[in-house]
């Protein structure tokens, strides 16, 4: 893995001690900074040799020969929007920096983006039948169904990666074959996927039992017919900052008692509210769950995740629940699939710099 702190050099540090830098970590690329860090300029392999073309002396200070007009973009984006600027614009390392040009991070094309990506997995869940979307479903597994140009899984998958998440297990049941055909390892989207075949249908929590290693850090579980702008990094650091052995996302729910809801006492008439408007926060399908959750899991048996939930409170567990306040859309029925190809252009094809 590379470490982008071990390109910095300062502006004093001689043309010798830079080519060493650049040298070691085969990278052809060094990073000039002050003392807090500030970004002066940029040395690669062919401003260093230009330099002694001219007759500068190794022991040059590097300012003379460094770039000090660096192409650079501030922090606060998501990966992705980094990603596409060094594709489009050909670009092998990219400095990030504060609004104070404080530089944050440098990111190095494929290998140093390899290095940004996380440890955790993101297992969806793409075994369900999907009889309330019949007859779409006759021959489609529900998660194959597109919305814009792309099944519903694939769009989920391309969100994950955007945050960095990139090794996925989806566990499969209703026609398998056609998942694991389109998929396959997930290679062809710079992804890892992995399958677990449910022999009969477990539920959103009892298809974890079947995982033949345990995860080595918290993970997402997520139904796979969900289109959602959350970002995961935060749902992520929400969970760890929590102490959290399980977290719930969960959605406000708003609905209307179409009649007046009358109180009384016994007879006594108390109070008359006109069709009231009611709140509550309802399980939007998703979760973050700690490795150490597997054990409260029995093998091979039928067990959805908000009976696991029930249980874990039950125990006085440590669960938490995220409110999501970004685009949410449960797919479940002809008329969500329908509000989904109506909104997938306005909420999934936006400039990612915004």
């Amino acid at each position: 893995m590379v470490n982008w702190k071990n390109v910095l050099v300062k502006k004093n540090n001689s043309i010798l001690h830079t080519m060493r830098i650049i040298e070691s970590s085969s990278l052809q690329f060094a990073v000039v900074v002050d003392d807090e860090m500030c970004l002066l300029g940029t040395v690669t392999d062919g401003d260093i040799r230009r330099g002694l073309i001219k007759g500068l002396q190794l022991s040059t200070p590097i300012q003379e020969v460094m770039n000090k007009k660096p192409i650079f973009l501030y922090s606060g984006k998501r990966l992705s929007h980094y990603r596409s600027f060094m594709e489009r614009t050909a670009l092998k390392q990219l400095p990030i920096v504060d609004r104070k040009k404080r530089v944050e991070v440098v990111l190095f094309s494929d290998r140093q983006l390899q290095a940004l990506q996380k440890e955790n997995h993101v297992i969806l869940m793409a075994g369900g039948l999907g009889t309330r979307l019949r007859p779409l479903t006759n021959n489609t597994p529900k998660p194959m169904l597109k919305v814009g140009d792309k099944p519903i899984l694939e769009i989920i998958i391309e969100n994950c990666k955007n945050f960095g998440f990139v090794n996925f297990i989806i566990p499969v049941n209703y026609k398998k074959e056609i998942i694991q055909d389109y998929f396959q390892d997930g290679q062809h989207l710079g992804v890892n996927i992995t399958y677990l075949e449910e022999k009969k249908r477990l539920g959103t929590a009892g298809a974890l039992s079947l995982l033949t290693e345990k995860p080595k850090a918290p993970f997402f579980v997520m139904n796979g017919d969900l289109l959602t702008k959350i970002n995961f990094e935060q749902l992520l650091d929400f969970h760890n900052e929590t102490n959290s052995l399980a977290t719930m996302c969960v959605r406000d729910y708003e609905y209307q008692i179409p009649y007046g809801v009358i109180k009384t006492d016994n007879y006594r008439l108390l109070s008359i509210e006109e069709k009231p408007v009611h709140k509550s926060f309802v399980n939007a399908g998703i979760y973050v769950l700690n490795p150490d959750i597997i054990s409260h899991i029995p093998y091979n048996e039928y067990l959805d995740m908000p009976e696991l939930y029930r249980k874990l409170i039950s125990e006085e567990k440590t669960v938490t629940a995220f409110p999501l306040r970004e685009y949410w859309l449960d797919i479940g029925q002809l008329g969500d699939y329908e509000k989904a190809n109506v909104e997938f252009n306005q909420y999934f094809t936006e400039d990612e710099s915004k």
